[in-house]
């Protein structure tokens, strides 16, 4: 089992390097109290699972600043692991990306020549929350998994995942799929240790569509 002090310092390291290669614009640095790993200033996170339509979701997050990071495009990145007895019980890992690319889409002669901004200037970009949950106490087989994805705002919609993620392996996937120019120009700069959370996913699980971590 990865201890907290380890969970804590990868989030420290990836903010510290988000804000070297310029991806984040605003940020909060993480804390970590009695077993809860956050960030600092953080509110009621709890809008983000209300009946309320994206773009109100994504204002309220951001006028708050409820996330651990703000990247160069206005997409919202929270980290947030929780444990008790050194023993992970849960973890919610959240990509909010900005309602409204307009401002860059509707000029790129502007940002064209920054790569930092190439993924996101194409007009027939559909921009959607993506949410890795660890949840252990909810789990009920196929139905919800210990661990899964949600894309969207789709109550139901629980992929299962294999394990539970590092900070490191879920900014390595945000990168890679949504700001590939820069993943590519900065790739040294997020390596991912070989060290992961133990598996979660049960055998009925793999027989449907998963996303699996194959070490």
């Amino acid at each position: 089992m990865l201890q907290p002090n380890i969970i804590y310092k990868q989030i420290q390291e990836i903010t510290s390097k988000l804000i070297e290669v310029s991806l984040s614009v605003e940020q909060n640095f993480p804390s970590n109290q009695n077993g809860v790993i956050s960030y600092s200033g953080i509110n009621d996170i709890s809008i983000a699972m209300k009946n309320l339509a994206y773009e109100e979701v994504y204002k309220k997050l951001e006028e708050t600043k409820n996330y651990n990071i703000k990247m160069i495009d206005g997409a919202l990145i929270q980290l947030l692991y929780k444990y008790e007895n050194k023993e992970l019980i849960s973890h919610r890992l959240a990509f909010f990306p900005s309602p409204n690319l307009e401002s860059f889409q509707n000029e790129p002669e502007l940002y064209e020549n920054d790569e930092l901004y190439t993924d996101i200037l194409a007009k027939n970009i559909v921009t959607f929350p993506i949410r890795f949950d660890y949840d252990p106490k909810n789990f009920k087989e196929l139905e919800h998994p210990r661990t899964h994805v949600t894309f969207g705002q789709y109550k139901n919609c629980r992929i299962p995942v294999s394990n539970p993620l590092t900070p490191e392996l879920f900014i390595n996937f945000i990168l890679r799929n949504f700001y590939n120019t820069a993943f590519i120009r900065y790739t040294d700069n997020f390596p991912v240790s070989h060290s992961y959370f133990n598996r979660t996913i049960t055998d009925k699980e793999k027989g449907v569509f998963h996303l699996g971590i194959y070490q």
